[in-house]
């Protein structure tokens, strides 16, 4: 269940009950129904709606905002707004560039310049592997494989094993979850490192409103090899606080 505390802090003085229902009904009841629409779906929706009706104050920055860290990147956000700036109105979608463009600033500069070995390219030969995008920056193929991976906000690989060799995450920049089937999640942050024993099923990336980078090191061994497995669903994402 999302838990929202901004009517409460904005209005609980002045309207309580609607400061109750903005954040228990509309955000605790509402927004929590993931059986039909995931959070990233009800996110796209919201916003669009915002636009259609000229709205672009800081409720909007503030789904926009929503909508960034259930994983819609800004390349997606800027064609969402491209493609309904026919049906709601061109000035209404030309005025929400601007907002765009300022929520996914900090991210791009994340990546950009923080990212301790820079981010690398996008890693379409494992997107199949992956939800949502990331980048892949190999540092070392000789002897001990060593790969930087970037992770945008959402994104996680799948469930998988590594048969008979093992493997070790250097985290680096950002925070993020690594998971072993059947345990509770990791939060991840720099610095920290995850031992990855062979023929343990596990996942790991980022959180949903935060890139996140990681150092993964390959331990060498024969017959070595990776099993990939079923997605992590965005129900049991979402679950993650």
């Amino acid at each position: 269940m999302i838990k929202q505390t901004a009517g409460r802090k904005q209005l609980g003085d002045l309207a309580p009950k609607f400061a109750q229902l903005n954040d228990d009904v509309l955000f605790g009841e509402v927004w929590s129904r993931e059986d039909k629409l995931s959070l990233r779906d009800r996110s796209v929706i919201t916003v669009t709606a915002l636009i259609a009706k000229g709205i672009t104050d800081n409720s909007l920055k503030y789904h926009i905002q929503n909508a960034k860290n259930n994983g819609v990147t800004k390349e997606e956000m800027a064609e969402i707004i491209t493609h309904i700036a026919f049906y709601v109105g061109w000035p209404n979608a030309w005025a929400v560039f601007p907002m765009v463009r300022e929520v996914y600033a900090e991210d791009d500069k994340a990546v950009e310049g923080e990212s301790l070995f820079g981010k690398g390219e996008r890693n379409e030969a494992y997107a199949k592997y992956f939800v949502g995008k990331s980048y892949l920056k190999m540092l070392n193929v000789k002897g001990v494989s060593i790969a930087n991976v970037t992770f945008e906000p959402s994104c996680r690989n799948n469930w998988h094993i590594h048969r008979k060799g093992g493997q070790i995450l250097l985290c680096t920049d950002g925070e993020g979850w690594y998971c072993e089937y059947g345990k509770e999640p990791r939060k991840l942050f720099p610095g920290d490192v995850v031992y990855i024993a062979p023929e343990v099923k596990h996942w790991h990336g980022a959180t949903k409103d935060g890139w996140f980078t990681h150092l993964a090191v390959e331990i060498p061994a024969d017959g070595a090899s990776n099993e990939w497995l079923e997605a992590v669903s965005d129900d049991e994402y979402s679950l993650l606080q």
